[in-house]
């Protein structure tokens, strides 16, 4: 390795410089303050865990993007988390362990081994707020219209919710009386929506005919909200947590579209991001231009089994670089930052009460020869008459 080499990060893992890093922070806890107002409350959890924490509850969903190394106390895998919610539902079931709704919220690095996609980053910081302990849909309405509430905060126009059910297909292959094999290959196919070759499984397998009739038609059933009339009549023998499951997606996108009309709404019965980690409704943000989801979480009950309590819950997370991107683009939240340079001869008290009162300072240093404007400052202190004054630079 060549020394310049030393000063590279490895692909997919960035830093953040000062200027933007103040505005990352800004926006973190304007976020935060958004969920106070909600009253979720903030977590924090380690960033390493025992690798059994880290994918309890979620089967092996998240095991080939966790970071591994060895505990030298122990000899036990450690983990760097990959995912959040994992730690925040073993705070909630064992660490809390308290009766009724609790409400959670973090923001903290998470770390993939591999891009979700292309070019996509390894280094998130996920901010994002869960709700423990409520099975309605109820809780799924509160946490999807904090998700939009924060994504009004960097001035996101023109959202369109994605709504899916994972209940759907889940009950349906029960029904068919799939073997898991059948579930996960019939799964694969429907995340593609191979048609076709949904039709080719489903007929080469010995399903009632009115079984197969259902899982041919979920890849087609997706559109607006109009699309669940015709989903009822589709889906019309199947079980009736099927049609519980249209009833959950119909109150929530008309609560929604009620409370904020200029949401897009996008309904695909074959969704099933997720599938072996969710167990009800799944949502995701989508912004125009913009081909990955802004933000996204669903329902995922039961959690906290592996931690000894099991609880119903139901959460959303994002990315705060990618939110700070958005923000970046809207001209409209963009402030003036005001930074005073302080000359050698400015007495501390001068300074002191200036900090005091909020402003930020920068003190010239003997021997400094930079300009204040060089150092990012758009006000200087200047004297005028025995007084020292603020005054724009130029």
């Amino acid at each position: 390795m060549t020394v310049a080499d030393r000063w590279l990060l490895p692909d997919g893992i960035e830093e953040i410089l000062p200027g933007k890093a103040r505005s990352a922070e800004k926006l973190r806890r304007d976020i935060l303050d958004l969920f106070d107002r909600w009253g979720y409350q903030l977590v924090i959890p380690p960033h390493l865990e025992f690798m059994e924490s880290l994918t309890a509850g979620v089967g092996h969903d998240l095991d080939l993007q966790i970071f591994k190394v060895t505990d030298q106390l122990t000899g036990r895998t450690l983990g760097l988390r990959a995912d959040t919610t994992p730690a925040v539902a073993r705070i909630d079931a064992h660490a809390l362990n308290q009766d009724g709704p609790v409400r959670l919220c973090y923001s903290g690095s998470v770390f993939h081994t591999r891009p979700a996609t292309l070019g996509a980053s390894r280094s998130l910081i996920q901010i994002g707020a869960e709700l423990y302990g409520h099975s309605g849909v109820e809780s799924d309405l509160e946490v999807i219209a904090l998700m939009l509430e924060t994504l009004g905060r960097v001035g996101a126009e023109s959202v369109n919710l994605d709504l899916g059910h994972v209940q759907i297909y889940r009950l349906l292959a029960h029904q068919a009386g799939l073997t898991d094999a059948q579930e996960h290959e019939l799964f694969d196919a429907l995340q593609r929506k191979a048609i076709s070759e949904i039709e080719q499984l489903v007929n080469q397998w010995d399903i009632d005919k009115d079984v197969a009739a259902m899982l041919n038609a979920l890849p087609q059933l997706a559109g607006d909200i109009d699309i669940l009339d015709r989903a009822r009549a589709a889906l019309e023998k199947a079980p009736k947590g099927v049609q519980v499951a249209l009833d959950e997606l119909e109150s929530i996108a008309r609560d929604i579209s009620a409370r904020y009309p200029g949401t897009g709404f996008y309904l695909d019965l074959g969704e099933l991001r997720g599938y072996n980690y969710h167990t009800g409704v799944v949502f995701a943000a989508y912004l125009p231009d913009q081909g990955q989801a802004i933000a996204k979480g669903g329902r995922y009950d039961g959690i906290g089994e592996a931690f000894g309590r099991s609880r119903p819950a139901t959460g959303f997370s994002t990315d705060l670089k990618a939110l700070l991107e958005l923000q970046a683009g809207n001209v409209s939240e963009q402030t003036e930052e005001l930074t005073v340079f302080a000359p050698l001869d400015v007495d501390a008290g001068t300074v002191q009460s200036l900090r005091q009162q909020g402003q930020r300072v920068v003190c010239q240093l003997p021997g400094q020869k930079t300009e204040a404007a060089g150092m990012g400052c758009n006000r200087q202190l200047v004297c005028r008459d025995g007084k020292w004054l603020v005054e724009p630079i130029g």
